[in-house]
Parts: C-alpha cells; sequence; structure tokens
C-alpha cells in the first residue's frame, strides 16, 4: 500500500475499522519485493553518498571519519544559569551549542514590559541587552565553539548582539561558525511567534543572509525549520513539504535582492524533526536531499555542489514524549535519535524524559546527551553510510515521500508561493486536520500510545523537576534599571534614530542593529523602534 499524507489524514466523518494492532497493515505492504521499486516514476538513479543528488548523504564517508554535531538544546532563566548549563555540557562531551530563549525574548520584549510577565526565563534563557549575551557566553571562546541560536523575529537583532560579543572578545567575526534560525515563515504557519507582517519580517531574514555571506563566511544565516511545523501536529510529507517550500521562498527573495545562488545557497541549512517512526523519518532524511538537490540544480540553476546540499539539523520529537511513564521518553528518545542517524543528520539534539513536565534538570540533559555518545560510540552504526540504502522497504518510502511531498509544494507554487497560501490559510489548515486526526486517532485506541491510552499505572512521575521563580524576572528588571542609568542615553537615542531612518529606506539593517547593540539598547528598544515603521502582524480569521 502506498503510503502518503492523505493516508494518514482520513476524513473527519468516518471512524476507525481496525484495532491499534492492525495500524501498520493500513499504511504499509506486509513485505517489499525489487518490484516494489521498478513503479514509481520519479525513481532516480541514488548515486553515492558524497554525490548528487545526496540521498545518501552530503558526505562520502559521513561519520567514518566525523560524527555528527551533538548539540544539546540548553537555555533557561538568566543569562548566568544558561551559562553553566552551557559549561556544564561542554564538559559532559557536548560538540556545539544550541540556545534556547524565552518567550519575551522571542517576541521582541524586555524583561520590565508588562507582557512579560510569568515568562521570563521559562522557556529558555531571557537576554534584553548585550550584557546578557556577554554573561551568556563569559568564558566560552566563540572562535572555537560552534553556537545555534533559536530565535526567528528578532533574529537579526541577537545575531547583531552575537557579532558584537565576539568582537568584545576580540574574536573576528568572520571566525564565528554555527545557525541562526532566522526562519519567520514557519511562525507564521506553525509556531506563531512573529512581530512584524510577512513583508518587512523577509526584508530581515535576507538583509541577515546579506550580511552574513559577506561577513561571516562560515555561520549558516538560516535553518529552515520543519521541526516546529511538525510539533504543531503535521504529519512527516507535510513538514518535508512545507519545510522545502519555505526554502525556496526564501531564495526567491534573496534573488529578488540581486544576491547570486551559489553566493549565499551553500549556507542555507535546515532543522528537522525525527518522530517514532523508525523508516518513515530515515525515509523523509534522505528525500529531503534528495529533493533539494533537485530544485537547486533545475530550478534555481545552481553548480555549486555545496549550493545543492540540504544539511540539516535535527531534533527528537519533543511532542511525542508524555507525561505519564516519564521514563519511557528515554527509549522514544533513542528510537528517534537512531532515526535521524540512520538519516544522515548532521547535527543533533535529544530531547530529556522530563520535558514533559518541566525544564530538562541536568541528570535527564546528560542522560540524553549519553543517548548521542552510546550511538556514536557503541553501536557501530557510524562504521558504514547510509546502513539502510537499498532496502526495498526504505527505497519505496523515500521515492514516495518525496513524490507526496512535490504534490503539495505544486499546490502551494500554483497559490503563488509560500507567503501567498499562508495568507490564504492553506498550511495552517493542513497542519490543523492532521493534528486533529492524530489526536482523535489516540483517544479512540487506533493509535496505540504506551502509558496513555494502554499499559498504564497509577504511578506519580519519579523525576525530579526544575523550575523557573519570579526571582529570574525580579533580577532582569533590576539589570535593565542599573544599565539605562549607565548607558550613554544619547547615543542610544542617535543609533535607534539611525535604525529607524534606515527601516524606511532600502539599506540592509544590520550594521545599524550592530551598533545600536553596542550602545546597549535594549532588545525591546530595537524591536518598537523598528515596529513604528514596519507595523505588528495580526493574523486573520480563516
Amino acid at each position: 500500500m502506498k503510503m502518503t499524507g492523505a493516508d494518514k489524514v482520513s476524513s473527519k466523518t468516518s471512524e476507525p475499522e481496525k484495532s491499534a494492532d492492525t495500524v501498520s497493515e493500513q499504511r504499509y505492504q506486509p513485505f517489499y519485493r525489487p518490484e516494489d521499486l521498478a513503479d514509481l516514476g520519479y525513481q532516480r538513479d541514488l548515486g553515492d553518498p558524497g554525490e548528487f543528488p545526496y540521498t545518501r548523504g552530503v558526505h562520502s564517508t559521513m561519520y567514518r571519519e566525523k560524527l555528527w554535531t551533538m548539540r544539546q538544546f540548553s537555555g533557561f532563566g538568566s543569562p548566568e544559569e544558561t551559562n553553566r548549563r552551557s559549561k556544564f555540557l561542554l564538559e559532559k562531551g557536548q560538540t556545539g551549542l544550541s540556545i534556547a530563549f524565552d518567550l519575551p525574548t522571542l517576541m521582541g520584549l524586555d524583561s520590565d514590559n508588562p507582557f512579560s510577565e510569568g515568562e521570563v526565563g521559562k522557556c529558555g534563557v531571557v537576554i534584553d541587552s548585550l550584557e546578557d549575551m556577554e554573561i551568556l557566553f563569559e568564558g566560552i571562546p566563540l572562535d572555537r565553539v560552534t553556537t545555534s541560536m533559536t530565535i526567528n523575529a528578532p533574529a537579526a537583532v541577537l545575531l547583531a548582539m552575537y557579532v558584537a560579543v565576539a568582537e568584545k572578545q576580540g574574536v573576528d567575526p568572520a571566525h564565528l561558525s554555527g545557525t541562526l534560525q532566522n526562519d519567520i515563515l514557519k511562525e507564521f504557519i506553525a509556531q506563531k511567534e512573529w512581530i512584524y507582517p510577512p513583508e518587512p519580517s523577509m526584508r530581515l531574514v535576507v538583509n541577515s543572509i546579506q550580511f552574513c555571506t559577506q561577513h561571516l563566511p562560515r555561520y549558516n544565516s538560516i535553518s529552515i525549520s520543519g521541526y516546529h511545523i511538525r510539533e504543531a501536529g503535521s504529519t512527516a510529507v507535510q513538514e518535508l513539504a512545507f519545510t522545502l517550500r519555505d526554502g525556496i521562498e526564501y531564495v526567491e527573495w534573496c534573488l529578488r535582492a540581486g544576491m547570486k545562488v551559489d553566493e549565499f545557497a551553500p549556507r542555507l541549512s535546515f532543522f528537522f524533526d525525527s518522530h517514532n517512526n523508525l523508516f518513515e523519518e530515515v525515509a523523509k532524511f534522505r528525500a529531503a536531499r534528495q529533493l533539494w538537490a533537485y530544485i537547486m540544480r533545475d530550478r534555481f540553476g545552481a553548480r555549486e555542489k555545496r549550493s545543492w546540499m540540504c544539511r540539516f539539523h535535527t531534533h527528537t520529537a519533543g511532542c511525542s514524549l508524555t507525561a505519564q511513564q516519564p521514563l519511557n521518553n528515554v527509549i522514544r528518545t533513542a528510537i528517534q535519535a537512531l532515526a535521524a542517524v540512520l538519516g544522515g543528520t548532521n547535527s543533533l539534539h535529544t530531547t530529556s524524559m522530563d520535558e514533559a513536565l518541566a525544564l530538562p534538570t541536568e541528570a535527564a540533559v546528560q542522560m540524553a546527551l549519553r543517548t548521542q555518545q552510546i550511538l556514536a560510540h557503541e553501536s557501530g552504526i557510524p562504521d558504514t553510510v547510509d546502513p539502510l540504502g537499498g532496502s526495498f522497504f526504505v527505497e519505496r518510502l523515500t521515492q514516495e515521500v518525496e513524490g507526496e511531498a512535490r504534490k503539495y509544494m505544486e499546490t502551494i507554487d500554483g497559490m503563488g508561493g509560500m507567503i501567498s497560501a499562508i495568507e490564504k490559510g492553506f498550511p495552517q489548515r493542513e497542519i490543523q486536520e492532521a493534528s486533529y486526526q492524530h489526536q482523535r486517532a489516540v483517544e479512540t485506541g487506533e493509535k496505540l500510545v504506551v502509558g496513555v491510552n494502554e499499559f498504564q499505572t497509577d504511578e506519580s512521575p519519579p523525576v525530579e523537576t526544575l523550575r523557573i521563580g519570579p526571582e529570574t524576572r525580579k533580577g532582569q528588571c533590576q539589570r535593565l534599571d542599573k544599565l539605562r542609568s549607565r548607558r550613554d542615553t544619547r547615543a542610544v537615542k542617535r543609533a535607534l534614530s539611525e535604525l529607524k531612518e534606515a527601516a524606511r529606506s532600502d539599506k540592509n539593517l544590520m550594521p545599524l542593529l550592530i551598533e545600536a547593540a553596542k550602545e546597549y539598547a535594549t532588545l525591546g528598544e530595537i524591536c518598537e523602534t523598528l515596529k513604528e515603521v514596519f507595523g505588528e502582524y495580526r493574523e486573520p480569521s480563516f
């Protein structure tokens, strides 16, 4: 049976006819033969690892010579607390930093803004100014550690602060490496943490890509994210389709801004979810590389090999974790990490067993990191490249996932592109329907979730939890008061005025943002200044 997005999302009016024990029969054949590959109209030569279309991996040796980057997501409370957690993880063998920011920071708000109350430091680290960024990276050499920052609407502002911190450390920005998420389209589609309307938001993305292309040649200026799309309830096919179509949109905007595709495309990166269905996830990752290679070569005429490569980070599925029997989450995360590695990820985060309850404790995050290290050093998986390549089942799934993703992308092309599709509510409705059908399947028992709707117990969660209290916001407000009293107020006003004037023109805003950051203008002040020109987005009703 052919596995498609439509198969996973059935009609709202139909009721499941099969029990949970036979759900797999609805999606896959009992076994696969060579002839199951022969009828695929879009089947292509897979090539070797490190060769176009990179289905089997972007490097010829993959993990035989260099393992994936182990980049545990961290960030909570104050900059001091997250600095300690980052150093703890580096000491335990993590090979790259990945910073989470709290909700006010994601929304461009200072800690003393009334809308920030109750949220400061809760889901990530709080950053109000360059001073906080200096504390966050104190004692961490930015020319030797790669840093990923999960920030979108105010991404350009946080990038400006990061550049300023590097310069204060004496690091040439040209030596910085890491990734800025900077993917505003998936905010409009799924995560809903936006500030400005789509067009000025896209301008900021393009400005940062242009700046990084010219001044930060080792830095990935965008991580086009399917993770949040999947966490919002999409299918694997939808995650792949919407993510790569977002990528197409960014390429088109950069080209319209006068950039040449082979100048910026090599530094585009992606970010995917890894969920529980091991083979479907492996197929998705392989299809992503294959599909992106053809898009960049044939649709955009890219000629550099690195422009064809879909390099991506993977995050195991937070939405799959359960508050019930949280120790089960260790197994779920291990399976998802296995899928990511078998699928050829370039970087990986493994979620902690307690994240359905609260922020991860040190013990839980260490176990999550150890999951990666055991896969890397004890499983034998890195010994060969694309170990599932040639499996009739996996190859069939890979081509089907690609084919179904192409259909979605063609539909969006017919709507005039992703921004037009977002304005019509198309990807939002597709995800909403998929999410509804999944939840209904769990509630009816058609889909079995261990410890939730089957194999239940009355046990209490046997884990400690980490929680953030109101003292974090109180401390940040005090720090802001002290900062505003000692900084050069005239210089701040001048920097913000120049930024506002530039926003009214077609100038690249990155140099102005860096200057404002260096004068210790706060995140909220900078974002409010841009709001005065760009306005604020309000999602329409669909």
